[in-house]
């Protein structure tokens, strides 16, 4: 796991009615001060990747289809810098994923429906000054096939 990143498996709460969970809340490890939440939704098949921020924090929950996250420290500082980690999210697998700036992040949706992801930001966005730095997604430096390896 790199440095950092939390993941929080969310917990949910099950009758007769449909379910809730709850995916953020202040004093767990995995809580951040939020400044901003937004939500997109993404086709089957599509990579959106790789992008990182100088300060900020995300905190991503997929509510809708799955999706493979890939992550790739860059901070110099890190005892994880060049390291990559892939993590499964979504309706099959319901967890936040805690990404600290610093850290080059992106995703594939899976399967034949799109993904619709939550993400909440300890920042709020400024289109005058936007903290996101982009990386193509095939960058040789980080070396990621994206591919679905068979077996």
């Amino acid at each position: 796991m790199l440095k950092g990143v939390k993941i929080k498996q969310i917990k949910r709460f099950c009758d007769d009615r449909g379910f809730l969970c709850e995916v953020q809340k202040q004093g767990e490890e995995t809580a951040i001060d939020v400044k901003q939440t937004t939500y997109t939704e993404t086709y089957p098949g599509v990579i959106k990747a790789f992008h990182w921020h100088k300060n900020q924090t995300d905190a991503w929950f997929v509510v809708k289809g799955e999706i493979q996250i890939v992550m790739h420290d860059l901070r110099e500082d890190s005892e994880t810098k060049g390291q990559t980690q892939v993590v499964y999210a979504g309706e099959s697998n319901p967890i936040m994923v805690i990404i600290p700036s610093g850290i080059a992040h992106g995703y594939r949706v899976l399967g034949t429906q799109k993904a619709g992801l939550f993400y909440h930001t300890d920042q709020p966005y400024d289109p005058a000054n936007p903290d996101e730095e982009r990386i193509p997604f095939d960058d040789p430096k980080i070396g990621f096939g994206w591919e679905t390896e068979n077996k």
